[in-house]
């Protein structure tokens, strides 16, 4: 009985605190249909965390809010444009009062893209990319940095792209977010491991999210697939569970990783 307990501490996030942004769809969390899967916000509430969530807006924030009320899932959240320094900043004063000055996870999943030719970019499209994708990362790792420390173990998860390991047509801009982010991962690793602090990336390939769901007509899905070992999109729930696990225990030597979910598009040539 004893090595059982053992065995469930060491993949269980009981009795965990944790902040992810961008938690009301797409990989954040399912929202829109149950074929997608389970996602962040939900993976972690049902290994035993306590989750706080934050999204830019409200009546979508609200509802997602309620729906985790009824199911009795420990949940709050905070109306929030990571894009905006000083709507970070009111966020983790959020979270801290929440979790009394106290944080074990932080999932950096927020994020935006578009495609467009680096010729037409503009310093708007530039700054909004840099803000909402790799500034929000940074300045959210930064303020969470004295309450991870405080929890004793912390965690760091980016959700960065694989768009920031290879090259992708027209998506300069959100390459070079995604890269910093992974970046980013590798040199937190180095200077935070010393305060108890792990942190790890997930690159994730052609995700069925609602970011691109409009993209996903079936001549593009098929095309798309055909350049995918596994020949399929992958599902949020297939990012989700890699997210909880960098997070356990279990994966207490794992840290400054950026690890591909993505059917082994990156490998495939």
């Amino acid at each position: 009985m004893e090595g059982t307990d053992v065995r469930e501490k060491r993949w269980s996030l009981r009795g965990n605190t944790a902040l992810i942004t961008g938690g009301s769809k797409g990989i954040g969390v399912l929202h829109q249909t149950k074929d997608h899967g389970y996602a962040v916000v939900e993976e972690l509430v049902m290994l035993g965390a306590t989750v706080h969530t934050c999204c830019r807006n409200e009546s979508e924030l609200n509802k997602c809010l309620q729906e985790w009320k009824d199911m009795n899932y420990p949940v709050t959240g905070s109306v929030c444009d990571v894009s905006s320094r000083v709507e970070r900043e009111k966020l983790m004063e959020d979270v801290s009062s929440i979790f009394q000055g106290k944080l074990n996870i932080l999932v950096n999943n927020a994020g935006t893209f578009y495609f467009k030719p680096v010729v037409e970019c503009t310093s708007e499209d530039y700054m909004l990319l840099m803000s909402t994708n790799f500034e929000s990362a940074f300045h959210l790792s930064q303020l969470a940095h004295p309450l991870l420390k405080a929890s004793g173990k912390g965690n760091i998860v980016h959700i960065s792209s694989i768009a920031g390991i290879k090259g992708v047509k027209n998506a300069s801009i959100y390459g070079a977010s995604k890269g910093a982010m992974n970046q980013l991962t590798k040199n937190l690793a180095c200077e935070w491991a010393k305060d108890g602090i792990r942190t790890n990336c997930i690159a994730p390939g052609a995700i069925r999210t609602p970011l691109i769901q409009h993209l996903l007509t079936k001549e593009f899905e098929a095309q798309v697939s055909m350049g995918i070992p596994l020949e399929r999109i992958g599902e949020p729930n297939e990012v989700a569970s890699l997210a909880a696990f960098l997070c356990m225990p279990a994966a207490s030597y794992i840290t400054g990783q950026v690890i591909c979910a993505d059917g082994g598009q990156t490998i495939s040539g």
